[in-house]
């Protein structure tokens, strides 16, 4: 069965830290794209980063730079999401997605992914 299971989301403090896990089975994570979106209550879906097979990283949403970063473990066909100085802005569900590109490229647009993870919450507030 292919699938993405997430995990790590919960409430934070404003300026808190979490770290979301995004593991696949049943494919292998490094011949894909990983995009992560999120989508916060009463908004569309929105790219937040996309992490490319070479390991490059592509930003999406401007407010996250800087404070948000990506890295993959392929050992554990894993990606994680490290997501610093939260803000209530960030306020959302998660998710990671993943899409067969080629080596150097990303995209922005949700269609392009074709697995999907469950979604994890995740809640900055005081």
């Amino acid at each position: 069965q292919l699938q993405l299971v997430e995990s790590g989301g919960g409430l934070v403090q404003p300026g808190g830290s979490l770290r979301l896990s995004c593991a696949a089975s049943g494919f292998t994570l490094a011949s894909h794209a990983i995009g992560w979106f999120r989508q916060a209550p009463g908004k569309e879906r929105e790219g937040v980063l996309c992490s490319m097979r070479s390991g490059g990283t592509t930003y999406y949403a401007d407010s996250v730079k800087g404070r948000f970063t990506v890295s993959r473990d392929n050992a554990k066909n894993t990606i994680y999401l490290q997501m610093n100085s939260l803000q209530p802005e960030d306020t959302a569900i998660y998710y990671c997605a993943a899409a067969r590109l080629t080596y150097y490229t990303c995209s922005r647009y949700a269609g392009e992914y074709g697995y999907w993870g469950q979604g994890t919450q995740v809640t900055v507030s005081s």
